[in-house]
């Protein structure tokens, strides 16, 4: 069952986070300049810290969120940089994916973490069926944590329901995005990309332990 208060109290806090930018910033740039780098992953040592990883994942997807005011990049960044995948085209790629496309359709908490999951689980050779099935699959164990966890997947109702008590739909127009971000919404927001990177994460760990 979702729990909605605690849901809201978290957003609450957000709402009323000290973001330290500076440090954010910097570790963008970072990995701007430098790409995002390369990592060997240790199964024994990953699954050793978990809950650490888990914890970094969805602070820094939030952090991501804020500063790039777009939730499935944020969602995206914090999971490409944990692990170690693919490049910041990528997230380019993502700009229309707020929203999927700022209808509204789906959250983009769910779509950046779906990226993740292709990047990680998928290959590059497009005849490595096999490869498609194993994304697909972590795919079905993403989508019904995030809506078990949030409530559901879609933006009008996750801003009803969760961040804001309305649908703000910020990508209406020019003023509605000012009501949004008057409303605090790229900080509230930055619930969903946590939760999102979180259960990503989560998904792509517990892979190593069946390995």
């Amino acid at each position: 069952m979702v729990d909605y208060e605690a849901l809201k109290a978290r957003v609450q806090e957000l709402a009323e986070r000290e973001w330290d930018m500076e440090a954010i910033v910097a570790r963008y740039r970072r990995m701007a300049e430098e790409g995002i780098p390369r990592k060997t992953l240790n199964p024994d040592e990953v699954l050793a810290n978990k809950e650490q990883i888990l914890d970094r994942v969805q602070r820094r997807a939030e952090e991501y969120n804020f500063l790039a005011r777009n939730c499935a990049k944020g969602t995206a960044l914090a999971l490409l940089e944990e692990f170690g995948l693919g490049d910041l085209e990528i997230i380019q790629a993502l700009s229309p994916f707020p929203g999927f496309g700022g209808t509204g359709w789906m959250c983009g908490a769910v779509t950046g973490g779906l990226i993740a999951l292709g990047l990680y689980f998928g290959s590059r050779d497009v005849l490595n069926y096999d490869a498609t099935g194993a994304a697909i699959r972590a795919a079905r164990k993403f989508m019904p944590r995030f809506q078990e966890t949030a409530g559901f997947v879609r933006c009008p109702e996750l801003q009803e329901s969760v961040i804001f008590g309305r649908y703000m739909d910020p990508a209406a127009s020019p003023e509605n995005m000012a009501a949004f971000a008057a409303a605090k919404g790229f900080e509230k927001c930055s619930l969903l990309p946590g939760i999102g990177a979180r259960i990503a994460a989560e998904v792509i760990i517990e892979s190593m332990k069946e390995e």
